[in-house]
């Protein structure tokens, strides 16, 4: 048997005539940039979200960097960023000139450890961004109530976490703004790269409609410097075929998470990634600790199992901030999990059997 990691060919089947549909019709009316297939989708993944606003925008790492822009942050200004998240998370930092500066993971869920983030606050600190890693929602009502005391905003990066939930709320609607991502491998995935801004705030909303479109006003009226960040109409279209099956996608997803956890309870020498009380995630990832991660993971592949290491190097120890000065031992937790963790197959209509598969190989490895 075969268990590919993410399965995006099943989608391409369900879809393919709707996905050729408004690709004619777009191509059709020859209206490709900011058009009305971008409206509907904002005003869609805008309420998906519980939220008052959606600006649909390029890319995740570029709805970061808008976001940060949005609550104020510039050059020489500091964000507060974990260690343990993909490098996009800080590169939208560094992008606009300011210092992302790191802090450590709780062991038990991988996400943002909430009481390491006071001691990185200073009078340069003008955002905190907890990333929902893995689907999962990060402690957002510890990290709120920081960023509430010092008066300094939380923006959501929420690229991983499409319809998750935290105590009721849906991510994406807990901070001042939240970023997404819908690149192809996302849980709501686009047919190439695109992103969104979501937030409550009208001001932002603003701020980032008027970035995202070189600062345009109106027709040649620049108020601001801004970018060319734009959400396509064809991604919004193909958006659009995909946002009304989220929910029921994300169902599948815990479905298969939940009998990994059947499976995999009580194995000796795996852990899996703890689930938060009040937390509903939607396992963008799957995601276990074991010893000797790189054998483990070649017999997995010898037995036609893909896999993947979600993040390999914590961005303290990544060569692209080198300059920064911190050092192996500044972040343990973060840097135990980089030499541990290894996420196993996870899509929506993975069968049982390809889960038992799954997880009979990652048991026969461990076991050695």
């Amino acid at each position: 048997m075969r268990v590919p990691f993410v399965d995006l060919k099943m989608q391409a089947k369900t879809l393919g005539d709707e996905y050729g549909a408004v690709l004619h019709g777009i191509v059709d009316r020859a209206a490709y940039t900011l058009g009305p297939e971008v409206a509907e989708f904002e005003r869609a993944f805008a309420e998906f979200c519980n939220a008052d606003h959606c600006i649909g925008v390029s890319s995740g790492t570029d709805a970061l960097k808008l976001a940060y822009l949005a609550v104020g942050v510039g050059p020489g200004d500091e964000v507060i960023v974990p260690a343990n998240t993909f490098i996009a998370t800080a590169e939208a930092v560094s992008h606009i000139g300011a210092v992302p500066v790191f802090v450590d993971c709780l062991q038990d869920t991988a996400n943002m450890d909430p009481a390491k983030i006071e001691a990185a606050i200073t009078t340069r600190t003008r955002a905190i961004v907890p990333v929902h890693l893995y689907g999962q929602v990060a402690a957002m009502r510890e990290i709120l109530e920081v960023g509430q005391r010092h008066n300094v905003p939380v923006v959501e990066d929420a690229c991983q976490a499409h319809g998750a939930e935290y105590n009721g709320r849906r991510a994406g609607s807990l901070g001042a703004v939240s970023a997404f991502s819908f690149y192809p491998g996302k849980n709501l995935g686009a047919l190439g790269d695109g992103g969104a801004v979501v937030t409550h705030d009208p001001d932002i909303a603003d701020r980032v409609r008027l970035l995202r479109n070189h600062g345009q006003s109106d027709k040649y009226t620049h108020a601001v410097v801004g970018y060319c960040d734009r959400l396509h109409n064809l991604q919004a279209a193909f958006l659009n075929c995909k946002l009304p099956l989220l929910d029921d996608w994300n169902e599948s997803r815990r479905a298969s998470a939940a009998r990994y956890h059947d499976l995999l309870s009580g194995a000796d020498g795996i852990r899996m990634i703890t689930t938060a009380a009040g937390c509903l995630p939607v396992f963008h990832l799957f995601v276990v600790e074991i010893d000797d991660r790189d054998r483990v993971r070649d017999a997995l592949s010898a037995a036609g199992i893909e896999s993947g290491i979600h993040y390999p190097v914590p961005l303290h120890l990544t060569p692209a901030y080198n300059h920064r000065g911190y050092s192996a031992g500044d972040f343990p937790n973060a840097e135990r999990l980089a030499g541990r963790i290894l996420s196993l197959p996870m899509y929506p209509g993975m069968s049982d059997e390809q889960v038992e598969y799954v997880v009979q190989h990652l048991m026969a490895a461990v076991r050695g």
